[in-house]
């Protein structure tokens, strides 16, 4: 049995809530509908038939607010709650950051992969290209690290992706989605570089303006993406590919099986001894990423990646 220990929450990222549930197959719907996530208590309610994940169950958390960590204890059946997330070395087998703030994850993680303790980093691993060397660095020593947003494992997605050859040849991309660029942004580069079986990225180029996002990626293979993310539309994430003999519009909202999935691929790694997702990938999405934003600085200067 994988015992996991999940670290860490920030304001509207109710991971350590969903997660902890979707593994230990154990929710308390009226606790976190108390604490403002009603829509996680909607999809656990509808999918209560496939909770719980085989050989692997969360015992310990910590959050930077001890009323949060036994919130979290209570809703997702969770037996302890750590005084100090270093107190997990030694407890568990692999460590979830489940923070979506990416500033704090280098120091977060740091003690964990000292211990050489395999580690999920909620997505995006980083925002900068100081923070990407460190975990590159780790990497490179041999640390097990996984990194990524649930939409590499979106259904939606991938129920396209199997008659992709009927489209022909891929020649755009469009994807928009809702809030900024940072935290929201990997979401729809995430999708996108797992439809395109992480292509290699040429150049990124920022044309918006502030909370509305517009960013052109170009892809070796010809292939060119627009991705829009703004602050104030309907919440929504979708692309539409279109290819040389037809196009498919993709929304993705069961988020509930891609975060089943992304979990069961990270305890598939932590038994396996290595990630399945290999860090070359996870890297090349984080740099365009940041590419985008030092295009942006740069008045919209074009970035080569």
């Amino acid at each position: 049995m994988i015992k996991l220990g999940i670290i860490g929450m920030s304001p509207g990222n109710a991971h350590p809530y969903s997660w902890s549930s979707i593994v230990n197959g154990y929710y308390d719907g009226e606790e976190i509908r108390r604490v403002g996530y009603e829509g996680i208590t909607n999809y656990l309610n509808a999918n209560q038939d496939t909770l719980g994940i085989e050989g692997a169950t969360v015992t310990h958390v910590w959050t930077q607010d001890k009323s949060i960590s036994e919130s979290i204890m209570k809703a997702s059946g969770v037996k302890h709650v750590a005084e100090r997330m270093e107190d997990m070395i030694g407890q568990v087998d692999a460590v979830i950051l489940a923070r979506d703030d990416a500033g704090e994850h280098v120091n977060m993680a740091r003690p964990f992969l000292e211990a050489d303790v395999p580690i999920f980093i909620d997505k995006p691993l980083a925002t900068t290209y100081e923070d990407l060397e460190f975990f590159t660095s780790q990497q490179e020593k041999g640390k097990f690290i996984m990194s990524c947003s649930s939409m590499r494992y979106s259904t939606e997605c991938r129920a396209v992706k199997i008659d992709k050859d009927k489209l022909g040849k891929i020649e755009l991309i469009t994807a928009v989605g809702k809030k900024d660029w940072l935290k929201y942004g990997i979401h729809m580069l995430e999708a996108i570089f797992a439809f395109l079986d992480d292509a290699q990225p040429q150049t990124v180029q920022h044309l918006g303006s502030t909370n509305k996002d517009i960013v052109l990626i170009e892809f070796e293979n010809g292939i060119k993406v627009s991705v829009h993310l703004f602050m104030d539309i309907a919440l929504t994430f979708q692309m539409s590919v279109y290819g040389q003999k037809g196009w498919e519009l993709i929304e993705m909202k069961n988020y509930y099986a891609m975060f089943r999935d992304n979990l069961i691929e990270f305890i598939r790694s932590v038994n396996e001894g290595k990630s399945r997702l290999s860090y070359d990938k996870t890297e090349r999405l984080i740099r365009t990423l940041i590419g985008a934003v030092e295009s942006r600085n740069e008045g919209g200067k074009l970035i080569y990646l």
